[in-house]
């Protein structure tokens, strides 16, 4: 796990490229206090800080193939390098490293060009560099588990793993994009080529873009799609299939030369994770949770249980309202994005808990409710798409047990879901029928931008565009719609790497295997009607479990929202508190800004709406977002907002690369 930053300018950047690398590298530091390099050569400065997890001794970066003709800088990892090494060396590729996954990712490029990405098993974002033909490659992984962003400055393409570097960059300058805003309050995430900055841009996942001789738009290696051949054996045999297919991710995620730790939740996932990891791990494994002091939000008693059921060294960190109060502002400084729920601020503080604890890389269950269709979304997208040919008594029966932890969802509201359901059982959105409601909170939060354009209008386009989509069914439309937006612009993101990275730690995810996923996409909806959510995997794993984990229903990992500010009024409440603060953000609807703040404020929490809660978290991260890079430039002065860790920097550097010349 890494982090890289670099530029690729013609002509060549005046001055001190070197200086400029060793900034942006500055900024992201905290992604890899292990070791850094750059590379240079003609208009090409490109590095990588680095977390030691594979190879700690050999695995230094930037990297080179023996010829120095290719050089690589890698942040991911590759969770199969050990076959493909094997497949490379049958094929006649030179090795220099014992089993470095880096090196395995440059010399699949060099045998098998963008083919290999589809290859490789694995969370990862690269930059390649050919020194023949000068060209630049970039790539991301297929599910967007790491990030890349790139942005084109004064003639230069900048790219890095957070867009915080580019604020080192010479003459760059941060400035949100109020279409953009609009698309992350509406959809809850950017799309996947999409940040809040104007002129900044994701990789998309799945996709790669090569530069140098002119300029490229991105291109897919692998597309989405959930269309396998389904499971024709019988329900055990389904069992043992799952079963086996999470086993062998799990076994692959435990290879490292460090020791690997467990993020234990509580729930279904994380548990059949952690059984997992006992079983196949060298050493007593270590697990990880949050612990809340407010019993709303607290799981510790479903954590507890597991954790002496499975034997694990178990550690808790509770936490409190004024501790997510206090710690907003570092948690938006890493995540890089307005959030509409405050629960990415607890996980920053576990990660800084398990990096203190020594471990450097953990496991988690992150991606599971996506393959498996464990999210009452897919649920009720079911349940809207038969509505019409329901009788009163199985709208209200399906009704009652799609949310089970709101209130709001219980007996005394039916009469008004009922109607509400009513509504939305016809698409009104071309090809968004199963979010449609999620999206009612998110066009109110667009409310607060004082452009009025269509919030949704891009994501319909990208929906319209996608290969495939528009004969996918109702429920695999969901699941696309997961995979592309809220999966990796939240929950593997915000809430996963971002935070995680904050305080070196890596996160791996075996559910997002892409042979755990075609599995899944084998066997949903086989053995049962798709409401006993997540059958096959709970009967593959009921025998080594508590019983309470596999039969109680989905508990979403939650936490306090807006009262916690109102309770504990932070310093920086004041860049919505005060007018002249907010005037600051010029692209709001000040009037609408200003009701929902005093609304929020003056009202008990149990009066404020969920789309009102979301939309002030909404507001206030924007704000935190504008001061840290619009009006006091995150990144700038060589990261001197980032914490103030030691960089050490190796030099390898390739001068006027075409005349032969080298410096090293």
């Amino acid at each position: 796990m890494c982090g890289i930053a670099g530029f690729l300018a013609d002509p060549p950047l005046t001055g001190a490229p070197d200086e400029v690398i060793t900034s942006m590298l500055s900024t992201i530091r905290h992604r890899g206090p292990d070791q850094a390099g750059y590379y240079l050569d003609d208009g090409l400065a490109m590095g990588t800080v680095r977390l030691a997890i594979v190879d700690p001794a050999d695995g230094a970066q930037p990297m080179s193939d023996p010829t120095e003709r290719y050089w690589i800088c890698f942040n991911g990892e590759i969770y199969n390098h050990v076959e493909l090494r094997a497949e490379l060396e049958g094929l006649g590729r030179p090795f220099r490293t014992d089993h470095s996954d880096t090196e395995v990712a440059l010399q699949a490029w060099i045998q098998w060009g963008p083919a290999c990405f589809a290859r490789f098993n694995g969370p990862f974002a690269l930059a390649i560099r050919d020194t023949a033909t000068g060209g630049l490659v970039l790539a991301r992984d297929r599910y967007g588990k790491r990030p890349l962003y790139y942005a084109e400055h004064g003639g230069a393409l900048l790219f890095a793993s957070e867009a915080k570097a580019f604020g080192a960059f010479p003459g760059f300058r941060f400035e949100l994009s109020p279409p953009d805003l609009a698309s992350i309050y509406a959809v809850w995430t950017p799309l996947p080529d999409r940040t809040p900055f104007a002129g900044v841009r994701q990789l998309p996942m799945g996709c790669y873009l090569e530069a140098g001789g002119g300029r490229r738009s991105p291109r897919a290696y692998e597309e989405l799609s959930f269309d396998v051949p389904g499971f024709d054996g019988t329900e055990p045999e389904a069992v043992a299939f799952v079963r086996e297919s999470l086993r062998t991710a799990v076994e692959l995620r435990l290879r490292s030369d460090v020791e690997v730790g467990v993020y234990l939740s509580g729930g279904l996932d994380s548990s059949v994770v952690t059984s997992l990891a006992t079983q196949l791990s060298r050493h007593q494994v270590r697990t990880f949770s949050v612990a809340f002091r407010d019993k709303n939000f607290d799981e510790s008693d479903s954590q507890l249980l597991v954790a002496e059921h499975l034997g694990t060294l178990h550690s808790a960190l509770p936490v409190t309202g004024a501790d997510i109060a206090d710690n907003l502002p570092s948690a938006v400084y890493h995540a890089e994005v307005p959030a509409f729920r405050t629960s990415f601020v607890p996980m920053f503080l576990l990660s800084r808990h398990v990096r203190d604890a020594g471990i450097k890389t953990v496991l988690s269950g992150e991606g599971s409710d996506e393959a498996f269709l464990g999210y009452s979304l897919f649920r009720e997208t079911m349940l809207r798409e038969r509505w019409h040919g329901l009788t009163d008594a199985e709208r209200r029966a399906g009704l009652a047990t799609l949310h089970p932890e709101l209130s709001h969802f219980g007996p005394a509201h039916q009469g008004h879901l009922l109607g509400l359901y009513q509504q939305f059982a016809t698409e009104r959105l071309p090809g968004l029928f199963s979010h449609e409601l999620r999206y009612q909170n998110g066009r109110f939060a667009a409310r607060l931008l004082a452009s009025r354009e269509d919030p949704f209008a891009d994501l319909l386009d990208l929906v319209a565009r996608a290969p495939g989509y528009q004969a996918m069914s109702a429920v695999q439309k969901a699941q696309w719609l997961e995979y592309k937006t809220l999966l990796p612009g939240f929950l593997l993101s915000t809430q996963g790497e971002r935070v995680a990275l904050a305080h070196s730690v890596e996160n791996r995810c075996p559910f997002l295997d892409p042979a755990v996923v075609r599995a899944a996409s084998a066997v949903n909806l086989r053995f049962d009607d798709g409401w006993n959510e997540k059958a096959v995997l709970k009967k593959a794993f009921r025998a080594e479990l508590p019983q309470w984990t596999t039969d109680r229903p989905k508990q979403p990992y939650r936490a306090p929202g807006s009262e916690v500010f109102k309770e504990h009024r932070p310093d920086y409440l004041e860049l919505l508190l005060s007018d002249a603060e907010l005037g600051k953000l010029d692209f709001l609807d000040q009037r609408f800004a200003r009701r929902l703040t005093d609304r929020v404020m003056a009202s008990p929490a149990e009066d404020v709406s969920t789309k009102e809660d979301q939309a002030f978290v909404y507001l206030l991260t924007t704000a935190v977002l504008h001061r840290q890079f619009v009006l006091d430039g995150a990144g700038r002065n060589g990261g001197s907002a980032a914490p103030a860790l030691d960089l050490k920097v190796t030099v390898d550097r390739r001068h006027a690369v075409r005349t032969g010349k080298e410096a090293r």
